[in-house]
């Protein structure tokens, strides 16, 4: 069963908002590529994490030109950290479409704002009423779980099918003289009032209206399928070092960490590394190395992705000599000195072990 649209709902949740929303500095501005940035940076991503990356990309990055004109491993550097990274790499395209077919300046029309890279229909909506009042209802976690506790929704809101629902009920709730304020205020609403664990039922000035309250269904709404388990995947990296340099490369697309640098790998169904396949491996790569100039790893590192759980484990390997540059060519590694390898984009978990290893001169 399912509740009515109850016409007092938007105008609840915008009193409420006044009174208990956070102070926010993208809620301070209208401009929409401030907006943008916020959206991107919290996508997946907590307010208290994000906050920080927000105001340091806002302070290097005032405008999208000035996004636009940084190389892409200066972006990544500074999104080190947040994770998923191919919002950095889609924000960094945007920015350059923005500046090349819009004249720098963001569309403002939610059916424009879809046809930019990474940006879908939350954000479009989300940049379309904050920046220009567009009465176009916002979808995320938060309002998913709003409306399907309030009006009894039990779609299944992993399903693609779900979002039609949610989107019509949500577009007959926002109001056409504050679709700003009430985007802001269902999102914040979900976000401190009706959390997904514990929600403060006792104080929640829809209580008597909640079809969930009212039929004791809090824990069971909203309806979600679960997510596939996450495949254990184990990294073997050699850390081959040469007169204070470290040999690393670039990451290629079709994988994690895109555009990101890490080392030589090695990648198994194991953790247990099988030395002698190893040895082969780099000496048909053209890298002739003994047993005896491994180091062992210290510990292993671990990082859970959406879908994938990475094991990895390091081996220093000090070598007496230069590698040459077919080898580096067909390897893609690059000698870099710490002080280089403190600039370069990396992903957390190298990070981790540079630090480990004070190998980073910046701790």
């Amino acid at each position: 069963m399912e509740n009515k649209p109850n016409p007092l709902f938007a105008q609840t949740i915008i009193d409420w908002y006044q009174r208990h929303k956070r102070a926010l500095p993208w809620r301070e501005t209208t401009d929409p590529y401030l907006i943008w940035l916020s959206e991107v940076i919290l996508q997946q991503t907590r307010v208290a994490q994000g906050l920080p990356y927000f105001q340091r990309f806002a302070e290097a990055y005032p405008t999208a030109q000035h996004l636009a004109a940084a190389p892409q491993d200066e972006v990544l550097r500074l999104w080190q950290g947040l994770g998923y990274y191919s919002r950095a790499r889609n924000m960094h395209h945007t920015a350059q479409q923005i500046v090349q077919e819009y004249g720098g300046a963001f569309p403002d029309r939610y059916d424009e704002l879809l046809k930019l890279r990474g940006v879908g229909s939350y954000t479009a909506a989300a940049i379309a009423s904050f920046a220009f009042r567009e009465k176009v209802a916002v979808l995320d976690g938060n309002v998913f779980r709003v409306l399907a506790r309030v009006f009894g929704l039990s779609d299944d809101i992993a399903a693609p099918a779900s979002r039609k629902v949610f989107q019509r009920l949500a577009d007959e709730l926002i109001p056409a003289d504050a679709p700003d304020t009430f985007n802001q205020a269902i999102m914040e609403f979900g976000a401190i009032q009706c959390t997904p664990v514990m929600p403060d039922c006792l104080f929640c000035p829809l209580q008597q209206s909640c079809f969930a309250f009212t039929h004791g269904l809090v824990q069971e709404l909203p309806v979600k399928s679960k997510a596939k388990a996450a495949r254990p995947r184990f990294f073997h990296y050699m850390v081959f070092e040469h007169e204070g340099q470290y040999y690393m490369r670039k990451r290629l697309s079709g994988d994690i960490w895109e555009g990101l640098y890490d080392f030589y790998l090695h990648e198994s169904d194991s953790k247990i590394l099988n030395i002698a396949t190893l040895l082969k491996e780099l000496n048909d790569a053209g890298i002739a190395v003994q047993e005896s100039h491994l180091l062992p790893p210290r510990k292993e590192y671990k990082h859970v992705l959406s879908h994938q759980k990475i094991t990895a484990r390091f081996y220093l390997i000090r070598l007496d000599f230069r590698l040459n540059e077919e080898v580096l060519q067909e390897a893609r590694l690059v000698p870099y000195s710490p002080e280089k390898i403190e600039a370069l984009p990396k992903p957390i978990l190298i990070n981790s072990y540079l630090k480990d290893e004070k190998i980073l001169l910046n701790l």
